[in-house]
């Protein structure tokens, strides 16, 4: 009876313990690493840096970038998936990571739905259907009439299989029955190069990094996939303006850490992000680059990164897309 009691107190005083290290009450008392999976000056990077600068005022701890780009965002989530529950690791990540990539890879080292613990939406931004200056495009229809007649259709660059980027494009064709030479770039950053400079026909891209070389002249833009007109491009009408019955290309951002962290953690970073979103100066920075706030709660992000899943899992699965 002795040795059950004991037994008992020590397995009660461990549980105590381990509760207590994931209920710290002073956190964040040292600074807070905010992995992202791409590269610096990305979109991802340019979100974390703003984002960050907001969170460590409101912490009072550093937030420290740490850019872990390769192999489609499973280098960094994989390296947070492993990370301790503590809150001094998070991952801000996409909606490719989380919702996409268990449908493109034939194995995969994480489960978005199992291996994270979801904290925070961020931001989503509209994308712009380009073309090239020497594609000839004008508008939607002479970017259907193209791609229906010129021999093997039209080309379009991305910025990777399964990206945001190429899924946009691919959905568009599928609905409209056209046939389109896919061209991978390793990034977003050459895949709009490539349109500027006629290597290829096409592109879709996120609206803040095409918007320079739209109002420069140096590309044409041809529909905004989003639900609204942009004031800059007037005349540019949306994908749901053209006809084109398809389900908008999802590009949000969401905070997550590992699995397992402590729910009161979890409240204190959420309030912390939200409080960031609505700060004036990050909204008018935020803005700048066509990047919308997104208000809502762990689980309202988890369930939209479940949805999408389900939707654009179906899709891939349709047009056989696969990466290696």
């Amino acid at each position: 009876m002795y040795r059950r009691l004991m037994a008992s107190a020590f397995t009660l005083l461990a549980v105590l313990s381990h509760g207590a290290a994931h209920a710290d009450e002073s956190f964040p008392n040292r600074p807070i690493r905010m992995i992202v999976p791409q590269s610096a000056g990305s979109g991802g990077d340019v979100v974390a840096r703003l984002l960050g600068e907001r969170l460590s005022q409101d912490l009072g701890q550093s937030i420290v970038v740490d850019n872990r780009p390769g192999a489609n965002g499973i280098v960094a989530m994989s390296t947070v998936a492993k990370a301790q529950p503590d809150g001094y690791t998070v991952l801000l990540t996409g909606v490719s990571q989380l919702s996409f990539n268990p449908h493109l890879y034939a194995t995969l080292p994480y489960d978005p739905q199992k291996d994270y613990t979801f904290i925070s939406p961020v931001v989503d931004t509209p994308f712009v259907l380009l073309a090239s200056k020497a594609s000839g495009i004008t508008s939607v229809q002479s970017f259907i009439d193209k791609a229906k007649t010129k021999p093997g259709g039209l080309s379009f660059s991305s910025a990777g299989v399964g990206n945001s980027t190429h899924l946009a494009m691919e959905v568009v064709a599928d609905k409209l029955g056209l046939k389109m030479t896919h061209v991978a770039y390793k990034g977003s950053g050459p895949a709009l190069t490539g349109v500027v400079a006629g290597e290829v026909d096409a592109m879709v891209s996120v609206l803040g990094a095409a918007l320079p070389q739209v109002t420069g002249g140096t590309v044409v833009p041809v529909m905004i996939i989003g639900q609204n007109r942009v004031k800059e491009l007037p005349n540019v009408p949306t994908v749901k303006e053209a006809g084109i019955d398809v389900p908008l290309m999802p590009s949000w951002y969401a905070l997550v850490g590992p699995a397992g962290l402590d729910a009161k953690t979890v409240a204190k970073l959420n309030a912390a992000v939200q409080a960031a979103l609505a700060d004036p100066q990050v909204k008018a920075k935020l803005s700048a680059l066509y990047l919308y706030p997104v208000v809502g709660s762990p689980a309202a992000i988890k369930q939209r990164a479940a949805s999408e899943s389900k939707v654009w899992g179906d899709f891939i699965r349709k047009r056989g897309i696969q990466s290696s």
